[in-house]
């Protein structure tokens, strides 16, 4: 290629996927929208990771920096995200070998096939270079490429508290004592916190994370009081998979938060599903029903982590093909849908399960997974090697799997028996899944049949 591939985003997975494009002869070009690299990742950098330093690192890209006399951490620790900046995505970018393919405070706003929109075809589209606009202190700037991989993820495009899946609303009104995903409740959003009742809106690991340092903060700050709402009834919350989970710190977390809402430590509002927010002397009305009635929940601030979702402004002109409801590939919505899959861990996948319509382009990283969660950050460096070895003309690269993810433990319990082309050896209802092998094109995903309207799960 004369032209770049164009990376959007410079996380774990965008430095990863420029290190597998240099180690296979191409040539990347990485645009940050934040002032530094790992812009997202510093947003938590005060949470600590569960998955060791072993899952967190790309090997290509720590080829790169020993070649520089980096000394890596010890595998089987645990990183902050701070941790995981400073002594992994600073040293990365400031290599010799990426350096000089990285942009900050470059922000994509549009990508589209040079002089051809969304609905033309013209002569041989797939070969036209993409031209993506890019926002800079200066103004826009065109920037073409050969191909693009975005890697921009979905932190700073959280869901809302509502229950319909829109701000509640007030919400927007109330943005002022909502903090959405993980605050730094015992640093520095302490004042918010301490002495405060907090009402978190979420189930996943990253309302756990809130809920736990707002334990930790009550403990030092009396009249710290939290309230813990979820959507579904308490039976039917999933704490995660405790100690059968290949990850020890992510079965940890769930059975630390579990244990905190049966001691009564936090109080559990379940199910409640909010309907609005407005201010009441100085604090939150947060209005919604649970068991059925409706009910007002005074808190004088609001943490909403109900999961992320897609940013697809900037891609209007890309022809795109996504499922649906999970905003994933139609290859890989089936493997990640939790209304579909049964088992928590899925299978290693690459560029083919990521493919478009549109030619060259890919999403990757935790964007790829549309609205659905659970995602590793060793899945995006598995599926930037592919990309980059599918763009070198390596097809067998581009198939071969050379990752082996950690079980998370959970499987659902009120599904059938999964089958055993996806989770082998046979397993019962409520039984974690074995790791999964290469599927066939035909073969059913972990749980129920997929609907052909929903897509196939293989390669």
């Amino acid at each position: 290629m004369t032209l770049p591939a164009a990376i959007i985003g410079a996380g774990p997975v965008g430095l990863a996927a420029a290190a597998q494009l240099l180690a296979r002869g191409l040539t990347p070009l990485v645009l940050e929208a934040g002032p530094d690299v790992g812009h997202a990742v510093r947003a938590w950098g005060h949470v600590r990771m569960f998955s060791p330093w072993r899952f967190n690192t790309d090997p290509t890209a720590r080829a790169l920096l020993e070649a520089e006399g980096w000394s890596a951490p010890d595998p089987e620790t645990f990183p902050t995200g701070a941790e995981l900046v400073a002594r992994y995505l600073e040293p990365l970018a400031a290599t010799a070998a990426l350096r000089g393919h990285i942009r900050t405070g470059a922000r994509v706003v549009g990508i589209a096939r040079r002089d051809l929109g969304k609905l033309h075809d013209g002569a041989g589209r797939d070969a036209v270079p993409f031209v993506l606009h890019v926002e800079t202190a200066e103004g826009i700037e065109p920037v073409e490429a050969a191909a693009v991989i975005d890697c921009s993820g979905t932190w700073h495009a959280p869901n809302p508290a509502g229950s319909h899946g829109m701000a509640a609303p007030g919400e927007v009104a109330q943005a002022g004592r909502i903090a959405y995903g993980i605050p730094d409740a015992l640093g520095a959003a302490r004042a918010a916190h301490a002495g405060a009742t907090t009402l978190v809106v979420g189930a996943g690991h990253s309302a756990m994370n809130a809920v736990l340092d707002l334990v930790a903060l009550a403990r030092e700050a009396p009249g710290t009081r939290i309230l813990w709402a979820f959507r579904r009834p308490l039976g039917a919350v999933s704490f995660g998979g405790g100690a059968r989970d290949g990850l020890s710190q992510r079965g940890a977390l769930g059975a630390r938060a579990q244990a905190l809402v049966e001691s009564g430590a936090v109080t559990a509002l379940a199910p409640f599903l909010i309907d609005r927010i407005a201010e009441s002397d100085g604090a939150l009305a947060v209005t919604g029903r649970q068991d059925g009635r409706a009910t007002t929940i005074r808190a004088d601030r609001m943490i909403v982590a109900t999961g992320f979702r897609p940013d697809l402004s900037f891609l209007r002109e890309i022809r795109l093909g996504l499922d649906p409801a999970v905003e994933a590939t139609p290859a890989l919505a089936p493997l990640i849908d939790p209304n579909l899959h049964s088992c928590g861990t899925v299978r290693p996948h690459g560029e083919a399960e990521l493919r478009h319509p549109e030619a060259g382009f890919w999403i990757a990283g935790m964007k790829s997974y549309g609205r659905a969660p659970t995602f590793l950050l060793a899945t995006g460096h598995e599926q930037v090697r592919s990309i980059a070895a599918h763009l070198a003309g390596d097809a067998e690269g581009a198939r071969r799997v050379e990752l082996v993810l950690p079980e998370t433990g959970v499987c659902s319990t009120d599904r059938a028996p999964a089958a055993a082309a996806c989770c082998t050896p046979e397993t019962p209802q409520g039984v974690c899944c074995d790791a999964k092998p290469a599927l066939a094109a035909t073969a059913p995903c972990c749980g129920p049949a997929v609907p052909a309207s929903r897509g196939a799960c293989g390669r």
